[in-house]
């Protein structure tokens, strides 16, 4: 009997190229500072003014920090909109920035393109507070949310990227079907995360962090029904300790935490939605963004450049080698000739499938004898998927093994770094 292969399809294809994205939380919340989801207290459309708000400042500093797509808060559980929805009158238009004529999502989508960025949109359908809108029936509430959801697909031209937030919805049974018909009939060519039909799932955690193994193959709610199907992850997390700005700078995550999280996320086969949320005058923050600053020149420094290891080399079934350079290692008169090696970065081809089930890593390792071919296992996993970035205790090496099981001839690439 064949075994069922489970393949992405081209929008997760692409998904999984993006690699990194930066999440921005921007919206009423950014000016009353100190709310937090749920509170209660209430917040005045006239208290949003972001009187130099620059979506294309928001955009060019993503793509100068290695950033592939942008995700915006276009509507989040407060229910204020920040484009001016004709269904609802919490929004810009009922606000002074620009005299009731701003839209947010028009300048975040245009920007997107600019840089060449995969544009996405973040709606909640959940609300709360003195300015929700009243339903009479649960299908009043699915025709308020399609009427919305509309808008946003339909006037602000190719959308990449559709992020929904299930929290808050709690009580109410969408009709998944009917909402998904419009949203793929408007946009066929969308990603959705999350809900009902999608093609990108949550990690389970706002750490940022993905668990070992990390298969891509994923059981999971589609339409009312469970399904089995190749499903990649996304990890989202928070630069600070809020999603939208607040006086909190002081939480700013440090540089090794996010050295970390991009490991254990981007290092682990996931998609990094890192958040950054715009201040009240709708810039970024220059401390958050001197932080990530520093994080993308680690990461260069780690993964930029790696070292002049030969191609990779099918040794056997499942083994692979890199070897460095074309010399015999019996020439090797000083050690320092031999490269200092701190990571190795493995891809698996996942164009047919998510397949290795665990592989090990070995270092050949010269010690006193430049031509022993003694191997130390120096790294153990489990899934590889699109990358799997392999972080150990410097060595140094002229050859890497590598052997893997639960997939035939599945690695496609693997690269050495300092």
């Amino acid at each position: 009997m064949e075994k069922t292969r489970y393949c992405p399809n081209d929008r997760q294809k692409r998904f999984m190229e993006w690699e990194f994205g930066v999440f921005f939380h921007f919206g009423i919340r950014t000016f009353n500072h100190g709310h937090r989801d749920w509170d209660g207290r209430e917040m005045d459309a006239a208290s949003f003014d972001p009187e130099s708000l620059d979506c294309r400042q928001w955009c060019r500093f993503v793509k100068e920090i290695g950033g592939r797509y942008c995700i915006l808060t276009t509507k989040h559980h407060d229910g204020f909109a920040n484009w001016p929805s004709a269904y609802t009158d919490y929004s810009v238009a009922a606000s002074p920035w620009k005299n009731g004529k701003g839209d947010v999502v028009r300048e975040f989508t245009d920007a997107c393109r600019e840089y060449g960025l995969g544009v996405g949109l973040y709606y909640s359908p959940a609300q709360w507070g003195n300015t929700s809108v009243e339903f009479k029936d649960g299908r009043e509430y699915d025709d308020y949310f399609i009427n919305q959801i509309s808008e946003l697909l339909s006037n602000y031209g190719k959308i990449d990227y559709l992020w929904f937030d299930g929290c808050g919805s709690d009580g109410h049974e969408y009709d998944q079907k009917r909402i998904i018909d419009v949203i793929r009939g408007l946009q066929p060519d969308i990603t959705i995360f999350g809900m009902w039909d999608p093609d990108t799932l949550w990690i389970g955690n706002e750490d940022g962090y993905a668990d070992m193994p990390n298969s891509n193959v994923r059981t999971y709610g589609r339409l009312g029904e469970k399904v089995t199907a190749f499903m990649p992850a996304e990890c989202d997390v928070r630069l600070r300790d809020s999603w939208f700005y607040d006086l909190n700078e002081y939480s700013v995550k440090s540089l090794d935490e996010l050295v970390g999280i991009h490991e254990m996320s981007v290092g682990r086969g996931s998609n990094l939605l890192l958040n950054i949320g715009p201040d009240d005058r709708g810039l970024l923050p220059e401390s958050d963004m001197r932080r990530l600053y520093e994080w993308r020149c680690e990461i260069d420094k780690r993964y930029g450049r790696p070292l002049q290891f030969n191609d990779l080399r099918q040794t056997g079934n499942n083994v692979y080698t890199l070897s460095y350079g074309e010399r015999d290692a019996a020439l090797i008169k000083d050690t320092l000739d031999i490269p200092l090696v701190r990571s190795v970065v493995i891809r698996e081809d996942i164009c047919n499938g998510d397949e290795i089930k665990e592989f090990k890593l070995y270092a050949h390792i010269p010690s006193r004898d430049p031509v022993s071919d003694k191997k130390y296992c120096v790294y153990s996993g489990y899934t590889v998927g699109r990358k799997h970035i392999c972080r150990f205790p410097a060595v140094r090496t002229m050859k890497f093994t590598l052997e893997t099981s639960g997939g035939e001839n599945r690695i496609v690439d693997m690269k050495a770094y300092e």
